[in-house]
């Protein structure tokens, strides 16, 4: 079935940088899952579902090169020097991560590693989570009747810490905000939020697992964002908007459920 698509060739001696989406393997693009069919080498982040491992092809070597906050894990540098030196032996290889490689992920920083050692490479995006993961929640990332514009926000940079953000703008800037790597923030961050003028009884969801069998979803609001994140695991996605009001209506994933096994 995918061959009658004609996609590109994964050619000997390229990196693909592929995103494998939030958490329900199903969501991999064909590019991607085309590429976990013929790559030699696949270095896949800690979040890639086992299902689609279970794909690659025999005698594909399969290298775990996870991050996690808060976990010793695999150096960038070293994963980028892994993907170079696999490249010049003239194996395909896939760096298959979770979600998309260019959203609050490293992708940008392997490309340009590749780039600079002259390692050709293809970008196949994936379904990030702070729109797979809402989707999956019943939450529109944007509807017309309640909100014109997103922002993407990490909580976490890179020294661990809370970024120097502008929350007076980021609090006017758009009606529905969603947070990456934030659980551990919430709390400041409603803070600033409300501090900017956002309302305290403004809806807003934590969305553990996104995608995944044992997605947990928690409906609060502002005020309320760091208690309920803190009940919530490390996996967490946070959004702020009346948008979230609509997964009472386009809950599906639980509608679902009742429909496959009524009472």
């Amino acid at each position: 079935m995918i061959t009658a698509l004609n996609l590109p060739a994964f050619e000997k001696g390229w990196v693909w940088l592929v995103g494998a989406g939030p958490g329900d393997p199903g969501l991999i693009t064909a590019l991607g899952l085309m590429a976990i069919g013929e790559a030699d080498f696949i270095l896949y982040d800690a979040l890639v579902d086992e299902r689609l491992l279970a794909l690659a092809r025999k005698g594909a070597g399969l290298i775990f090169a996870g991050k996690r906050a808060g976990v010793t894990s695999c150096k960038q540098s070293d994963i980028s020097n892994l993907l170079v030196d696999l490249a010049k032996k003239g194996s395909r290889v896939l760096r298959l991560k979770g979600g998309d490689p260019f959203v609050f992920g490293r992708g940008g920083e392997e490309a340009g590693a590749l780039a600079q050692a002259g390692i050709p490479f293809r970008i196949v995006p994936g379904i990030t989570a702070g729109i797979g993961g809402l989707a999956y929640a019943g939450i529109p990332v944007t509807h017309r009747d309640t909100n014109h514009a997103v922002t993407f926000i990490t909580g976490h940079g890179s020294d661990g810490k809370l970024p120097k953000l502008d929350w007076q703008a980021i609090g006017k800037g758009s009606e529905t905000l969603v947070f990456y790597m934030a659980r551990k923030f919430a709390g400041d961050i409603a803070s600033a939020l409300i501090a900017a003028g956002r309302k305290p009884d403004e809806p807003a969801a934590v969305i553990a697992n996104a995608a995944r069998p044992d997605q947990k979803v928690t409906v609060t609001t502002l005020q309320g964002l760091g208690e309920a994140a803190a009940a919530n695991p490390a996996l967490s996605i946070l959004v702020v908007g009346e948008n979230v009001r609509l997964r009472e209506q386009l809950n599906w994933i639980e509608k679902a459920a009742t429909v496959l096994n009524p009472a």
